[in-house]
C-alpha cells in the first residue's frame, strides 16, 4: 500500500484516517485492484487511488483540480475515477441494508429528495416540476433517533415521492402505520401531516398533531442534509449519467459504512 501521501483530513474525504485503513485493506483483500494486474506500474498506488475517488464523491471537484493536487494528468484522475467507483462498491456491498433486512416493527421517518444532474435533452424525465430542475429521486428512511436506515435506488425525477416509495417495496414489508412522512405521502395509509381542506382551516386538534408529527420529521431532513455533504449528490453530476446509479449506490455504501465502523 502507497502511504507517501500524508493522511486527509475527514472533511476532504468524508472517512477518518482509521476507516481509509480499513478499506484499503477491504479492497486488497479483493485482490482485484488495478494495482494488482500485470503491465506498467500504475500512477497512483491503491492508498492514493481510493482518496482520489473518496475526495471525487466529497468534493465533486473537478477532474482537472484533483489532477493538480496529486500532480498527474487530467486523464489519469478520469481513469481512476472510473476504475475505482465499482471496486469501492465491491468492497461495501455489505454495509448497505435492503428493504428485507429492515425490522418490520420499527417505525421509519421518510422522505424524498433530488440528486441534481446536468440537464440533457434526451432524458426530459429527469426534470421535477417540484424542485425546478433536473435530477433522479432516491426515497431515503431513518429510524426515530435520526439513524440512517435505507436509502432507494433513483428513480427519474419526474416520479413523485408516493409512487417512489412504492417502488421501493417498503410499503410491502413495513406496515404503513409504522411510516412517517410529509403531505406527498398522503393517501399511503401512513401517518402525515393533515391536509387543510379548501375554504378550511386547521383545528386546535389539527395543529397540534402536525406540529408532532413535523417535530419527528425533522429527523430524517437532517439525515438528508448529512448525506449530502458527500457533494456528488448536492451539485450537479457531470459525468455520463449512466454512471450517476452507481455513484449513489457507492455514496450509500459509503455512508453506512462510516456511520457504522
Amino acid at each position: 500500500v502507497n502511504r507517501k501521501l500524508s493522511l486527509p483530513m475527514y472533511s476532504s474525504t468524508g472517512l477518518s484516517s482509521e476507516q481509509i485503513t480499513d478499506l484499503v485493506a477491504r479492497i486488497h483483500d479483493l485482490r482485484e485492484a488495478p494495482a494488482s494486474r500485470a503491465g506498467r506500474k500504475p500512477t497512483l498506488g491503491l492508498y492514493k487511488c481510493v482518496v482520489v475517488a473518496l475526495i471525487y464523491l466529497r468534493s465533486n471537484r473537478t477532474q482537472a483540480s484533483i489532477a493538480d493536487q496529486f500532480h498527474v494528468s487530467q486523464k489519469t484522475i478520469s481513469r481512476t475515477i472510473a476504475s475505482w467507483m465499482p471496486i469501492l462498491g465491491q468492497a461495501l456491498q455489505d454495509c448497505t441494508p435492503t428493504v428485507d433486512d429492515l425490522d418490520v416493527s420499527e417505525p421509519l421517518i421518510v422522505d424524498g429528495t433530488l440528486l441534481p444532474t446536468w440537464s440533457w435533452r434526451t432524458m426530459p424525465e429527469l426534470y421535477s416540476g417540484k424542485h425546478k430542475t433536473t435530477g433522479v429521486n432516491v426515497q431515503v428512511a431513518c429510524d426515530l433517533t435520526g439513524r440512517l436506515a435505507f436509502i432507494s435506488d433513483p428513480m427519474p425525477g419526474r416520479t413523485h415521492d408516493a409512487h417512489a416509495l412504492k417502488e421501493t417495496g417498503l410499503l410491502d414489508h413495513i406496515t404503513t402505520g409504522q411510516l412517517i412522512g410529509d403531505k406527498g405521502y398522503i393517501g399511503l395509509g401512513m401517518i402525515t401531516p393533515i391536509r387543510t381542506q379548501p375554504k378550511q382551516q386547521h383545528t386546535e386538534e389539527e395543529k397540534r398533531f402536525n406540529k408532532s408529527v413535523n417535530a419527528i420529521r425533522y429527523m430524517i431532513e437532517r439525515v438528508i442534509a448529512n448525506l449530502k455533504t458527500w457533494r456528488i449528490l448536492h451539485t450537479d453530476y457531470r459525468r455520463p449519467f449512466t454512471t450517476f446509479p452507481e455513484t449513489i449506490t457507492t455514496v450509500a455504501e459509503l455512508e453506512f459504512y462510516r456511520n457504522t465502523f
